[in-house]
């Protein structure tokens, strides 16, 4: 198969979504687990040390587990670099103050919301029964919030909008189809 035919879902490995999380082509199941951050800027040093201590005992307890951290909001980097070159090549002095005074909005937003990250934790699921899933992924949560974390399981949704964020995907509050394109073609279909 050349490399230009393969999809993006081949590329990726993933085969579908699954009941728990993602299935993928031959790397298991994926179930994510949402972590609420904590705020370790208002935390004694004492707290942070416990905190540290609580990871370390869940890893230790879980050693398969995989942690991602992502930011939970829109990167502004890409709005910045234009601006910027916008200002860089405009003649009019008012205008290129109006585009840096804009890039300077956008640093202080991003800055408001540099905190604002979204930890999770991933489990992979290998060649189970949905009995031993079903105890396992409980059995892991019991284990991530007798740790300290609060946490949930991912659904589908969430699932979703996490990967549209990491492939750079803007976010609107309209659901994320499972297909790409699945309202498109759905729209378009005439009943016989």
């Amino acid at each position: 198969m050349k490399k230009g035919n393969i999809s993006t879902q081949e590329l990726l490995g993933v085969k579908s979504f699954s009941r728990n999380g993602i299935q993928t082509d031959g790397h298991g199941e994926l179930v994510y687990f949402m972590i609420t951050p904590t705020n370790i800027s208002v935390l004694s040093r004492v707290s942070i040390g416990q905190k540290v201590h609580h990871l370390m005992q869940l890893l230790s307890a879980q050693p398969d587990i995989e942690i991602v951290c992502t930011d939970a909001r829109e990167n502004f980097d890409d709005n910045k670099l234009y601006l910027d070159d916008r200002a860089e090549n405009e003649p009019n002095k008012k205008v290129r103050d109006l585009l840096l005074r804009d890039k300077a909005f956008l640093d202080d937003i991003q800055l408001q919301m540099s905190t604002a990250r979204e930890f999770l934790f991933v489990v992979r699921l290998r060649n189970e029964s949905d009995e031993q899933s079903f105890a396992n992924l409980n059995r892991i949560e019991k284990l991530i919030n007798e740790q300290g974390f609060e946490c949930k399981r991912a659904e589908r949704d969430d699932v979703k909008r996490i990967l549209a964020r990491y492939f750079g995907v803007g976010q609107t509050d309209a659901p994320i189809d499972d297909t790409d394109g699945e309202t498109v073609i759905q729209k378009w279909i005439i009943p016989d």
